[in-house]
């Protein structure tokens, strides 16, 4: 398949603008062919505008059809073959093991949206039944079911080219609610987003779904995102990233004469705590584990642990002087790209400079060649905390510090300074059930997912996950961005009155042939009315 550097909007490969720019491979800084073309307004406004046009009719498709939708855009993914596996690992540097995972993952989670919205449970449907002869007053016949919010762009990750990209959970989850989208590519992977595009563009065909249900817009200024976010046809926004680019997205959604929400995903330190009995049964273990998810993917998740709290005594020294050993071994990644690889070398930079804090290892500061990072582990300790608030600031990339406390008293203390995480852990040994109970009490107003010895890097695509967190995690931390509680975002309750049966959605007449489960006259059954 020939790369044509165009937007996808619609049916059709087209650009407006005269500017260009091109993917850079990582790995050896060579520029990729094609010129990919930078997104004008009049380009984004067209997507926009097609969203909008075809809303209703998108919006209007069952959930069998639009299961069959999400199904042929997982299989036309991987009709793409070797070609995407190339071209992602070209653009990113990451390895083909790696974007195959991936693609599984991508084409998995569009399957099970695809298998949960046939079940028709996520518009919710509640009926109360109206009570005429009810005195004084008569009761009304209330219906309500939710439905799609409008066309909803999506923000396209640097870190995963496919799960969180084009074809990703925001878009999977925004077209599973009936919602159009228009993705704004990465400018990091646009060779790799345009394929995805052209694949979704094959299942809209093969499907017979309106065209603008998708659309794709490539580009590198900010100021594409902007005009997208700011366009009055635009209902919500979905985004994976940085917290200055999250933020900079919500503010702008907020000062339109019509604010939309936006879901954005900011990343967080994702603490680590470690209990005495936990360092002092298997505290080699933990270090390695903790050093392999740090350095996993070159540090480049959104749930990279970049905090651990221990206390002070022989368990942690052992544990230290294991991770050192385990940091020593491990070899130098590459970055996603120059501008991440610098970044994060200037944030370590950064830590390392402030009083009380130290390098952990035998391996000091030093940046690599190219785009290649080595982790690095810090050490301070608890009382540094209130001076020094930019320690639990996320570094992207392969770095952690470890925060030293005098007792587990001053732990629990320190963990009342965090802000906002995705992710929360505690490894505890069996006497420490109390501690652990005091600790994850606290920690569920902090973050969204809270795990129990284990590491936070990888995030299951189920029904029962959360990823997200209170603020600045997230922009909302009622919501999801992974598992398919991640379609409610893109949908808003509507209350039907005194409807008669001819008028009212299927989820809501008195007939039940979908074995639906809803809510009737309080009662939650799959029974008729």
């Amino acid at each position: 398949m020939t790369l044509t550097g165009k937007h996808l909007i619609g049916s059709d490969h087209c650009f407006s603008g005269k500017e260009t720019f091109k993917a850079v491979n990582p790995a050896t800084g060579a520029l990729l062919d094609p010129l990919f073309h930078e997104g004008a307004e009049a380009d984004v406004d067209r997507a926009a505008r097609l969203a909008e046009r075809d809303f209703d009719s998108y919006r209007q498709t069952d959930p069998q059809q639009r299961g069959r939708f999400l199904d042929a855009i997982a299989e036309e993914i991987l009709a793409l073959g070797d070609v995407l596996i190339q071209r992602a690992c070209d653009e990113t540097g990451l390895l083909p093991g790696r974007i195959e995972a991936e693609r599984g993952r991508t084409c998995n989670q569009l399957k099970l949206f695809a298998q949960r919205i046939r079940e028709g449970h996520y518009a919710g449907p509640r009926i109360d039944r109206g009570q005429p002869e009810r005195t004084p007053l008569p009761k009304p016949d209330m219906r309500m079911m939710h439905i799609p919010l409008g066309p909803v762009a999506v923000f396209g990750a640097s870190n995963f080219p496919l799960a969180f990209s084009v074809a990703g959970g925001d878009t999977a989850s925004a077209l599973a609610a009936g919602c159009p989208v228009v993705v704004k590519g990465h400018p990091a992977h646009p060779g790799t987003s345009e394929l995805v595009g052209r694949a979704i563009q094959q299942a809209v065909v093969k499907c017979a779904m309106p065209e603008g249900c998708f659309c794709l817009v490539q580009g590198c200024s900010i100021e594409v995102g902007a005009t997208l976010v700011t366009h009055p046809l635009i209902k919500a926004v979905a985004f994976t990233g940085s917290l200055q680019g999250g933020r900079a997205l919500f503010d702008l959604a907020s000062c339109r004469p019509e604010p939309i929400p936006v879901y954005a995903e900011m990343g967080s330190v994702n603490p680590v705590f470690l209990l005495p009995q936990a360092l002092g049964e298997r505290g080699a273990t933990i270090a390695r584990g903790w050093v392999e998810s740090v350095s996993l993917g070159v540090g480049q998740f959104c749930t990279n642990p970049g905090l651990v709290f221990a206390v002070c005594g022989p368990g942690l020294d052992a544990f230290l002087q294991e991770a050192g050993a385990c940091l020593a071994e491990t070899a130098p990644g590459t970055m996603l790209s120059p501008a991440i690889k610098d970044n994060y070398w200037q944030r370590v930079s950064s830590l390392a400079s402030l009083e009380g804090v130290e390098i952990l290892g035998p391996v000091g500061l030093r940046p690599e060649a190219g785009c290649l990072a080595a982790p690095v582990l810090l050490k301070t300790e608890a009382r540094y905390l209130a001076s020094h608030p930019e320690i639990l600031e996320e570094v992207f990339g392969p770095s952690s510090v470890c925060v030293v406390c005098d007792s587990e008293s001053e732990m629990v203390e320190a963990a009342r300074t965090l802000p906002g995480q995705l992710t929360a852990t505690v490894h505890a040994g069996e006497g420490e059930i109390e501690t652990c109970r005091e600790l994850f009490f606290l920690l569920e107003r902090k973050a969204g997912r809270l795990l129990f010895n284990g590491f936070p890097t990888g995030v299951e695509v189920c029904d029962s996950m959360a990823h997200g967190g209170p603020y600045p995690a997230s922009t909302d931390g009622r919501t999801t961005s992974v598992g398919t509680a991640a379609i409610d975002r893109f949908l808003r309750p509507v209350c039907y009155q005194n409807f008669p049966q001819a008028l009212l959605a299927q989820p809501l007449i008195d007939g039940n042939g979908r074995q639906l489960w809803r809510m009737i006259d309080g009662v939650l059954t799959r029974d008729e009315v």
